[in-house]
């Protein structure tokens, strides 16, 4: 009874009355059609933002935040070039690192692979590498050990484990009487590691620097160094003043530049599927328009009797605009609801119905995860909800001016 009369009489329009129960049902399913396209826009914008996210940390469990390389693929002077990225207080560590094709031959087959020769102890201090190993240690590569640690997925295609043997070899061949051969050295397997990201876990392993320069031929040098900063995102800025303050004459890269066009897809990606489900949200909320319209047809004699006793047209405005802002920030509240709850619990769901149907949706080799991600940011909540509500305030307005517009006389005269 404290309520304004427009509001009042706005939101006993929703109720359905038994003289005509249609225009209540048209109603509710406006509401229901808002409620699903905000819920169904959360969901998929969720799904993108874990998609990268997920993407983006696996990239960094594997890769450093930045590295700096010799022009010809030979840095000699490393440990100077580290001494000064240790003087640089963005800089938290650095590692150096041999980097180079190589082929590995297996009980099961051969793959092509990258090798990647490392210091153990200081690429722990750069990359998340040994967090990722399922069976074995990153330690127990030493030295003239000759030890190597495989992808799962590789160790898989190579039909090896660990404790088994593999043979590398290198392009780096030796002169010989019957001309240039390949390099060929056998290594024992001595840890598995899984990324979680297919184009890792297929094509990458790990072995000891000296053992990498060596069949590289790259004696003392090493292929470059790799940087651990405290701000990722200011990567790119950080390994260039390392680069200059050492002179210049090398090669610089970081972790976005690595992946450029990967993240800048996603972000296109992202932004299309936002305006097209945007679209199906406008529909949705436009379809309010046909439901006050019926409306308005249904209440002309009422809005006669109001305007007879004197309510003005901003009155009548206001109480279908009222009934349209009601339905859509029902229909918006129960979306967003929906939507934040199956964003929180996409991930289960999806692995319920692989598991259920025996089918796998995200295939590792294609998506380069092998889950559907979600996360949640209440940002995208919030614009959803936001566009979604000023859209559908903008679908009462014509109804509204039309229910205004009614002429109490010609709305009286066959009542």
């Amino acid at each position: 009874m404290f309520r304004p009369v427009e509001v009042f009489i706005g939101s006993r329009y929703l109720r359905s009355r038994n003289r005509n129960r249609f225009a209540s049902f048209i109603s509710l399913i406006s509401v229901v059609g808002i409620a699903v396209s905000v819920a169904i826009l959360i969901v998929v914008l969720s799904v993108m933002n874990g998609f990268e996210y997920e993407i983006r940390n696996r990239i960094l469990s594997v890769l450093s935040h930045g590295s700096i390389t010799g022009m010809d693929g030979r840095l000699q002077d490393w440990e100077i070039l580290s001494g000064i990225a240790a003087d640089n207080p963005s800089v938290e560590a650095s590692a150096p690192y041999v980097s180079g094709q190589a082929m590995l031959v297996g009980v099961a087959g051969v793959a092509g692979i990258e090798m990647r020769g490392i210091d153990p102890a200081k690429e722990q201090q750069t990359s998340g590498a040994a967090a990722l190993l399922v069976d074995g240690s990153l330690d127990s590569l030493v030295s003239r050990g000759w030890r190597i640690v495989l992808g799962s997925a590789l160790a898989e295609r190579l039909g090896v484990a660990t404790g088994d043997t593999v043979v590398l070899i290198s392009p780096e061949g030796g002169v010989t009487p019957a001309g240039i051969l390949p390099r060929m050295r056998r290594f024992t397997v001595s840890g598995v590691f899984t990324a979680g990201m297919y184009e890792y876990d297929r094509s990458l392993a790990y072995v000891h620097l000296d053992d990498a320069a060596r069949l590289l031929r790259l004696g003392d040098a090493v292929t470059g160094i790799s940087l651990s900063v405290t701000e990722p995102l200011a990567a790119a800025g950080t390994v260039r003043t390392v680069a200059r303050d050492f002179g210049g004459g090398v090669y610089i890269s970081d972790w976005t530049r690595q992946h450029a066009n990967f993240f800048r897809s996603l972000q296109l990606t992202k932004s299309i599927i936002f305006f097209i489900l945007l679209l199906v949200v406008a529909v949705a909320a436009f379809n309010i328009v046909s439901t006050l319209v019926m409306v308005v047809r249904d209440k002309r004699a009422e809005i006669a009797i109001l305007r007879s006793m004197g309510a003005s047209p901003w009155t009548v405005l206001s109480v279908f605009v009222t009934q349209g802002v009601l339905i859509g920030a029902i229909g918006t509240l129960v979306g967003i609801s929906a939507g934040v709850l199956l964003a929180l619990n996409i991930t289960p769901i999806v692995s319920a119905i692989e598991s259920l149907l025996q089918i796998q949706f995200v295939s590792a080799d294609v998506y380069f995860i092998s889950e559907l991600p979600s996360r949640l940011m209440w940002q995208d909540v919030l614009q959803v909800g936001g566009v979604t509500f000023l859209l559908v305030v903008i679908a009462t307005v014509y109804p509204a001016l039309r229910g205004a517009a009614t002429n109490p006389a010609q709305a009286l005269r066959h009542d």
